[in-house]
C-alpha cells in the first residue's frame, strides 16, 4: 500500500516542535479524537518509549503499540507500530524542517509495512480514512505547541 502524508507549518522553533514530539504522553493531546486509552511503557521519552492505543477508525476498533524506534534530535522521530494481532505493521515517520521565513514545517508519514487483506483490497478507502484522520491531528497539534510554548515561556 503507497503511504499517506500530511504536513503543516507552525511557528514554533524545530527545537520546540522536537521537543514536544519526542515525550510520548504529548501524543495523546492531539490524536484522542481516534487513539483512547493510552497506556504507557518505557522511558517517557526517546528510543523505546511506548503506548498501547486503542483505535478507532473507519468504523473499526483494534489495539495498536506505537513504540519510537529512531530519534534524531530535532529532525526526526519514527515510530514502529503494530495492530491487528500483529497482521498491521506500520511506521510512523516526523519530519521536523526549518522554514526560511522562521517556524517549521512538520510532516508525518505512515508507511504500511503489512497490511491485513481487508486493507489492502479496501486500500483507497483506507488511505483516504487515514488521511483525513492524521490531518486533523497536524491540525490538533499545532494547537497544542501553541499552548504547551505559551505554557513552557510564562
Amino acid at each position: 500500500m503507497k503511504s499517506v502524508t500530511v504536513s503543516i507549518d507552525v511557528p514554533q522553533t524545530p527545537e520546540q516542535v522536537y521537543g514536544f514530539l519526542d515525550v510520548m504522553a504529548h501524543h495523546e493531546r492531539f490524536t484522542d479524537h481516534y487513539l483512547t486509552g493510552w497506556r504507557y511503557s518505557g522511558p517517557a521519552r526517546g528510543i523505546g518509549s511506548c503506548a498501547t492505543v486503542t483505535a478507532e477508525l473507519g468504523g473499526t476498533k483494534t489495539d495498536v503499540t506505537i513504540k519510537v524506534v529512531e530519534a534524531e534530535a530535532p529532525r526526526r522521530i519514527v515510530e514502529h507500530n503494530v495492530s491487528a494481532a500483529g497482521r498491521r505493521v506500520g511506521r510512523g515517520t516526523y519530519a521536523i524542517e526549518p522554514l526560511r521565513t522562521g517556524g517549521t514545517h512538520i510532516s508525518f508519514t505512515y508507511t504500511w509495512v503489512r497490511a491485513p487483506l481487508a486493507d489492502r483490497l479496501l486500500s483507497p478507502v483506507v488511505r483516504t480514512t487515514m488521511r483525513h484522520a492524521n490531518r486533523t491531528v497536524m491540525r490538533r497539534l499545532a494547537a497544542e505547541l501553541t499552548r504547551h510554548v505559551s505554557a513552557t515561556s510564562s
